[in-house]
């Protein structure tokens, strides 16, 4: 198909198609003319796996060249490609930041990851991001949220099970990666989404109905 066949089937702008080419997010037409290329399918799925992160996933052009490079690499582990997704989700901070507040609730991120055995390590961005969430709390008189630590870690156990049981469903490599990647990013906006709609619903049923 033509470049203007492609923009109309994946609803993005032939400008934003060859940005996205010259970024590297997505592969160039076969040329079939000095003037012109040809695109299949797969560039129409690609585009959308573009936007979707970008707009619904909210990475950035940079995260998401990251993350298609993890999906495009035949040799990368499927397990070292959801750690490149999942890296891109949350926030880094500075190594440097300290303080009573952040140092203790580094050492309970440490622990809650001891105590249920996970395979991860307290010095990831994912765990930096639980202890700096942590600290909050602390700083502003909620310090008591973390009583409820393990009984988010059981909500969040079942969830990743759920993920991956999804990814386990693919057996050709290309949609297996791919599904790692949809399922780690847009599973997380999926899951916000749900929690806040069951959140109001909790609301109501315990403080009343009334709108």
């Amino acid at each position: 198909m033509r470049i203007g066949e492609l923009s109309r089937r994946a609803g993005v702008s032939v400008p934003t198609i060859k940005y996205y080419v010259r970024e590297g997010l997505l592969p160039a037409g076969r040329l079939t003319s000095p003037n012109q290329a040809s695109y299949e399918e797969a560039h129409v799925q690609r585009l959308r796996l573009i936007r979707a992160l970008l707009d619904v996933g909210g990475l950035s052009v940079a995260g998401i060249r990251e993350v298609i490079a993890a999906i495009d690499d035949p040799e990368r582990p499927v397990h070292k490609v959801l750690g490149e997704a999942a890296g891109r989700l949350v926030p880094h901070y500075e190594g440097d930041q300290g303080g009573d507040d952040l140092d203790a609730a580094r050492e309970a991120v440490a622990d809650l990851i001891a105590r249920r055995g996970w395979r991860t390590y307290p010095g990831g961005p994912a765990a930096e991001a639980l202890a700096v969430a942590l600290a909050a709390l602390e700083s502003v008189g909620h310090g008591a949220f973390a009583e409820v630590l393990d009984a988010y870690a059981d909500a969040a156990e079942q969830v990743a099970r759920v993920d991956i049981d999804y990814v386990a469903r693919n057996v050709v490599r290309e949609e297996l990666v791919e599904s790692v990647v949809v399922g780690t990013v847009l599973g997380d906006a999926m899951f916000a989404a749900l929690r806040r709609m069951a959140q109001t619903d909790a609301s109501g049923r315990a403080f009343g109905s009334g709108t």
